[in-house]
């Protein structure tokens, strides 16, 4: 299934559970990952990172004492964050709308709904390679590109929500599959 050699690549996993931590682990080495570290929360993670020079996060977002948001956050934002530019995909069994836009809105690269698969993890480790989004600051966000589509007819700043509204009104609380979120980030 691996198109690209991944060998090389160092992934750290976050997951207070540590069986999820065990299966991404899994997964991760039957793609070819040899150096994976895990780390059963946000705090522990952070710390890690100040020695293990993490090529991609995965990261779960219920987790205490630190959550999966506020470690994205820390990492983006932190003044003593050892690398704010790690391509993070945010793993979780909550797919409602607003907390695609509230993970994306945090700065992490991709969203994996769970269950997991090899075949979905793969293809959110492929995306950050194929498409490598540039980092902004724009106010009080710091992360990759919220756009990731260049449009000539881009018509102002609410766009994206004045089609949303057009299109029926609002889905906050409705579950989405993989395809719409992948529809909804890439849109």
């Amino acid at each position: 299934m691996s198109d690209y050699n991944l060998s090389r690549l160092n992934f750290l996993i976050v997951d207070d559970n540590k069986h999820m931590r065990a299966l991404v682990k899994s997964i991760l080495h039957a793609l070819g990952v040899k150096n994976v570290l895990e780390a059963s929360d946000g705090a522990d993670a952070f710390k890690e990172l100040r020695h293990f020079p993490a090529d991609v996060i995965i990261c779960d977002w219920n987790m205490a004492p630190l959550d999966g948001l506020d470690f994205v956050r820390m990492v983006r934002t932190g003044s003593d964050s050892p690398n704010p530019f790690v391509p993070i995909i945010m793993l979780t069994g909550h797919t409602e709308m607003n907390r695609v836009m509230e993970a994306r809105d945090c700065g992490v690269h991709e969203f994996l709904a769970k269950p997991i698969s090899a075949k979905k993890l793969y293809s959110r480790i492929r995306s950050i390679i194929e498409n490598p989004r540039s980092f902004v600051r724009a106010g009080m966000y710091f992360g990759p590109d919220r756009r990731r589509k260049t449009l000539a007819n881009y018509n102002g700043p609410e766009r994206r929500k004045d089609e949303m509204e057009d299109a029926g009104g609002s889905t906050e609380g409705a579950e989405l599959s993989q395809d719409e979120i992948n529809a909804l980030l890439n849109g």
